[in-house]
């Protein structure tokens, strides 16, 4: 089983998780775009029959996400189940993942050096201190929004700008002298 490294100073761990949250406060907004550009009616869309449909793949990313965020702040994780509460259209699963997530989020900026230090069993794989899972969440989410992303277009569906322009949202940055 990996284990923490020593050493992480308090002053560190409060100013990377500051550093992580906002990058995952933009990572969201990014999310919620890729996640409402899903076509309803093409929510079982899979591009190879072992891939995950479209629909479980975005349930996925938003669910995992803020079981994630939560689970730091609680310093354990768990993944209930909690189909019950999932959104049924793809607006209801970007506006449920974007009010979620920043409420998840919250929980993690008001944990205190020590809570971000105090390590946390990941099912017997890692154990980390908690403010290190943030890079894991990072990845998870990067990381599927890219898979779903690619299902866009096969859908029917416009893929909206990530890191910049697309084909269906080209960037709007200033112009460049040549």
């Amino acid at each position: 089983m990996a284990t923490a490294q020593m050493g992480l100073t308090p002053e560190f761990v409060t100013a990377y998780r500051d550093m992580m949250l906002m990058s995952l406060s933009n990572e969201l907004e990014l999310t919620r775009k890729v996640l409402a550009a899903i076509p309803d009616g093409q929510r079982d869309y899979r591009p190879d029959p072992h891939a995950r449909t479209c629909w479980e793949l975005a349930s996925h990313i938003a669910k995992v996400d803020i079981q994630l965020a939560d689970g730091i702040a609680d310093l354990k994780f768990g993944m209930e189940d909690e189909s019950n509460q999932q959104p049924k259209t793809s607006s209801q699963l970007a506006n449920w993942y974007g009010k979620e997530l920043t409420r998840a989020l919250g929980r993690v900026r008001l944990m205190s050096a020590a809570q971000l230090l105090t390590p946390i069993d990941f099912y017997g794989v890692l154990n980390l201190p908690a403010v290190m899972y943030l890079a894991l969440f990072n990845n998870h989410s990067v990381h599927h929004r890219g898979q779903l992303s690619t299902y866009l277009r096969p859908m029917g569906s416009k893929c909206p700008s990530i890191y910049g322009g697309s084909y269906d949202e080209p960037w709007q940055g200033a112009a460049r002298d040549e």
